[in-house]
């Protein structure tokens, strides 16, 4: 079999550069490892988290907002079983989906691991251990990453784990440890905690979230504390030791001092790394980074013209919405066409509730470009529409240059921050200044009202409803 070209991963980034390049008119092939498409996102991460973080959400209101609403409720509970059950479910159509896609756009899916026997040659090991070999003229890498870990940390997957155990927990835990104060130990935190479980994040540095504006892990840090959440921050994880059901985690804290936290689950979440193990690597030339990253020049191109990577294996934020546009863009190169990627205006998302979602530059990183700016923010407690559905936590934060007015960041944390970015990033995309979304209608009463107040506040510090 000879195939114009070969994806060997189908997470968002690989399934969705197979489509557009079959949509291209190239014979396409898509290899996968494990027997379901759609990689982690969609089988153990973005998909199954958000499932289990509706859920919960659910929960939490009818136990501790809707007897303010005026409905009355008897015997609440928690059926953890059938909300795993649930999320399985979500999971399983959406994968389904992802198939259907590739029958539709006719991609010969070869499931097992993918490797690479010389530049053109690829060769693809099922479970069975049973070998298929074909030759392709080009490749594109898209084998997405992993949990990582630390070195002293033994991960028994049963109470001491990483995320992709979080997901399925047949319990709501006493007391968990969550080793990371990042997005993916926050949103499964916030699970837990709405559920009714004792969560305290244990972080390294002295803010969560913090690859994102300062201002947005402040506010994030008060609304989780609403929960319960307990926070550790500038402490470093010194050992995890299980006891049968009990996990002690032994930390140092900012003054070196020696503390301990017993729990029942303690989940490992201090990021993800590069997934390249078993791809033969070795047999083309191609070299990983310190990091354990495929090195790319501009056009996503290996050192080897005509192999491509994409998504978490290469630099960048480890984003579905990242790979895909790297998908995307691959294969229209590939075709000769001419795409673009700003990085810039990637968004960023946290799914706790409020979310937080970002793009562009933050506060401190202007500051340390010295780029002159100016920042305006807005409130969700001014908003009707947060006071009508009890939404009040987080506000709108608007950076523009301070002597143009181009927006030139946008941090929300609040309400529907997920969706709510889009508008940022569509007037980013067209330059807008803060005074152009200032001016522009915004439907009364909705949260996105407070990205009007916010660029009036940056433009003429004249918001109307504050």
């Amino acid at each position: 079999m000879n195939y114009d070209i070969t994806i060997i991963g189908s997470g968002p980034g690989g399934y969705v550069a197979a489509i557009r390049c079959a949509q291209l008119g190239m014979k396409t092939a898509l290899v996968e490892k494990y027997p379901t498409l759609g990689g982690t996102c969609l089988n153990v991460g973005c998909i199954p988290s958000k499932a289990l973080l509706d859920s919960s959400e659910h929960y939490h209101n009818a136990h501790k907002t809707f007897e303010e609403h005026g409905i009355q409720l008897k015997d609440l509970g928690v059926d953890m079983p059938q909300m795993i059950k649930r999320k399985d479910a979500v999971v399983s159509q959406t994968t389904a989906g992802v198939e259907f896609l590739m029958k539709k756009n006719k991609i010969d899916v070869h499931y097992g691991t993918g490797s690479f026997v010389d530049d053109h040659t690829v060769k693809v090991t099922d479970k069975d251990g049973k070998e298929n070999t074909f030759s392709t003229k080009k490749a594109i890498i898209a084998t997405g990453s992993k949990p990582a870990n630390l070195p002293f940390i033994s991960l028994d997957k049963e109470r001491v784990f990483t995320s992709t155990e979080a997901l399925n927990l047949q319990e709501v835990p006493k007391h968990i440890i969550i080793i990371g104060g990042g997005v993916i130990g926050l949103e499964l935190g916030s699970v837990y905690a709405r559920l009714g479980a004792k969560v305290s994040v244990v972080e390294f540095l002295d803010s969560i979230i913090p690859t994102m504006d300062r201002t947005m892990g402040k506010e994030l840090q008060r609304s989780m504390k609403k929960l319960g959440v307990k926070f550790y921050l500038s402490h470093k994880v010194t050992g995890v030791k299980r006891e049968g059901e009990e996990v002690t985690v032994t930390a140092e804290d900012k003054k070196e001092q020696t503390v301990e936290f017993k729990g029942d689950y303690c989940m490992v979440a201090i990021g993800r790394q590069a997934y390249t193990e078993g791809l033969g690597l070795e047999n083309i030339g191609i070299k990983t980074d310190d990091r354990g990253r495929i090195e790319v020049n501009d056009h996503l191109q290996t050192s080897k013209s005509h192999i491509f990577a994409i998504g978490d294996v290469i630099k960048g934020a480890m984003l579905a919405h990242k790979a895909e546009e790297e998908g995307v863009y691959v294969a229209e190169y590939v075709a000769g066409q001419k795409p673009h990627i700003n990085y810039n205006l990637i968004p960023g998302v946290v799914y706790t509730w409020p979310e937080v979602a970002a793009v562009g530059q933050s506060e401190e990183q202007l500051k340390e470009a010295g780029i002159p700016y100016k920042s305006g923010a807005f409130p969700f407690r001014a908003l009707g529409r947060a006071r009508a559905s009890m939404d009040i936590d987080g506000q709108v934060k608007v950076l523009a240059h301070k002597e143009t007015d181009e927006i030139l960041g946008v941090h929300i944390v609040g309400p529907r921050a997920a969706d709510m970015i889009a508008e940022a990033v569509v007037a980013m995309e067209y330059r807008a200044s803060a005074e152009d979304i200032s001016r522009m209608s915004h439907a009364h009463p909705t949260f996105t009202e407070a990205m009007k107040e916010a660029c009036l506040a940056a433009t003429e510090d004249r918001p109307l409803h504050i």
